[in-house]
């Protein structure tokens, strides 16, 4: 039997349905619970970032880098595509990240008129250290949860997304 501990989105239902008593308001409960979670996250994410002296979006490019395996390196457009970004904003983030040392850029061996990006040792480090950093703060927002809730949520999640996960066009 799972204990239901009230919390501040049942006091928000409970003022819309006495409100509005004709509206079915269970999307309410879950994604309130939701939003304000996710809130949790993003200041979880910004601190394990900065103890690393980094930011959200240099993380996304530096553990796409990093996902890629030894040796750490992408095209820009396979960095396009793992990061969801414009052309434009890549060039920027990669021009700001070279500039601190953190990836480098080389010649495409294939393709003369391209360009590899590479996370360099700084780099790894830097986003290694955000990683682990980030990993022991979504823990500790788990932690109330047991195991085997944990995976079910995940399921759960999973299913909800799945009408808008992006699919790789080949």
């Amino acid at each position: 039997m799972i204990e239901r501990t009230r919390d501040e989105v049942d006091d928000l239902v409970d003022a819309w349905a006495r409100e509005r008593s004709d509206l079915d308001l269970d999307p309410v409960a879950v994604f309130s619970r939701i939003s304000r979670l996710a809130r949790h996250l993003d200041l979880a994410r910004r601190e394990a970032f900065s103890a690393h002296a980094i930011e959200s979006w240099e993380f996304d490019v530096l553990a796409a880098l990093r996902r890629a395996g030894a040796p750490y390196e992408l095209s820009p457009g396979r960095l396009l595509r793992e990061t969801l970004v414009t052309s434009g904003t890549m060039t920027n983030r990669v021009d700001r990240l070279a500039a601190r040392g953190l990836v480098e850029r080389y010649p495409d061996p294939e393709d003369r008129r391209g360009v590899i990006v590479r996370l360099t040792p700084d780099g790894k480090a830097a986003v290694d250290g955000a990683f682990e950093a980030l990993l022991d703060a979504e823990r500790a927002l788990l932690a109330d949860l047991p195991p085997r809730d944990q995976a079910r949520l995940a399921v759960l999640l999973r299913t909800l997304l799945a009408p808008f996960s992006a699919t790789d066009p080949g």
